[in-house]
């Protein structure tokens, strides 16, 4: 029994012997990480997810995260091309494409990267002038991740998009720009006034052309603006009559002396 006993211990303590020692061989690489394996100070494989075997003290593992990352770009102060200093600020979405690359090429790959975006963000500001900063956002985001794209493609980053968050302009010229807009307002609301004038005095135009040229027009005009205005009774009413009709009750005056010497 005392054998059979010692027996056990030595399997059991062989067992958990095994197990600690296979802790120290054993790396786990997750999905998202690819494992550079070092040996001897010299890179020599690239370990896929799983469980690894690593020979301690010979080898050694960098783990490399192969998810996209974001790089928050601070504000960054910066001059346009037309002398008017502005603050803006952008992110940066990236990922590693070669993981041997981000380690053996560049010592930090995230500082790296932030570094070189707030550097290219001013450079591209320095180029174009308020009014293109302002329209063209887009299109400068282009052009920030195109030149950092190219930039870090030998350090094994794959830039996927650049988009600037937000621009800052001084109180200033916040405050001359609105009054630019607002004056801009009323120069259209002062001609599209005028271009409603223009019309209606065509329109009147017409309309008299219309009436002194068809006899009795004018007289219709006139009543029917009467009857209009004499719907409210708190108006008062001067009716002005047409000298025509003077002339026609002379007409008719002359014409009764005429038949009364007659007679």
């Amino acid at each position: 029994m005392e054998i059979v006993g010692a027996l056990l211990f030595l399997l059991v303590s062989g067992f958990f012997g095994l197990v600690i020692l296979l802790m120290f061989f054993i790396r786990q690489v997750n999905q998202y990480q690819r494992g550079l394996v070092f040996t001897m100070g010299k890179y020599s494989s690239t370990k896929m997810p799983g469980w690894r075997v690593i020979i301690p003290v010979l080898q050694r593992m960098v783990k490399v995260d192969i998810r996209i990352k974001t790089v928050d770009v601070p504000d960054q102060d910066a001059i346009t091309k037309d002398n008017v200093s502005v603050r803006m600020n952008a992110v940066i979405y990236y990922k590693v494409a070669s993981p041997e690359k981000a380690i053996l090429e560049v010592e930090d790959f995230y500082y790296a990267v932030s570094q070189l975006a707030q550097t290219t963000m001013r450079n591209i500001i320095g180029a174009v002038s308020l009014d293109e900063l302002l329209a063209n956002r887009d299109e400068i985001a282009k052009k920030i991740k195109t030149i950092v794209d190219e930039a870090t493609e030998q350090w094994g980053i794959d830039v996927v998009s650049v988009e600037l968050k937000h621009i800052e302009l001084p109180e200033n010229l916040k405050r001359t720009m609105a009054k630019q807009a607002e004056a801009e307002r009323e120069k259209r609301a002062t001609i599209i006034n005028s271009e409603g004038e223009v019309i209606a005095a065509d329109n009147l135009s017409k309309a008299a052309a219309t009436m002194a040229a068809t006899p009795g027009a004018l007289h219709l005009r006139t009543l029917n603006s009467i009857n209009d205005i004499s719907s409210d009774q708190s108006n008062t009413v001067v009716f002005a009559v047409p000298i025509e009709v003077l002339r026609a009750v002379d007409g008719i005056t002359e014409y009764m002396k005429h038949m009364s010497n007659k007679k």
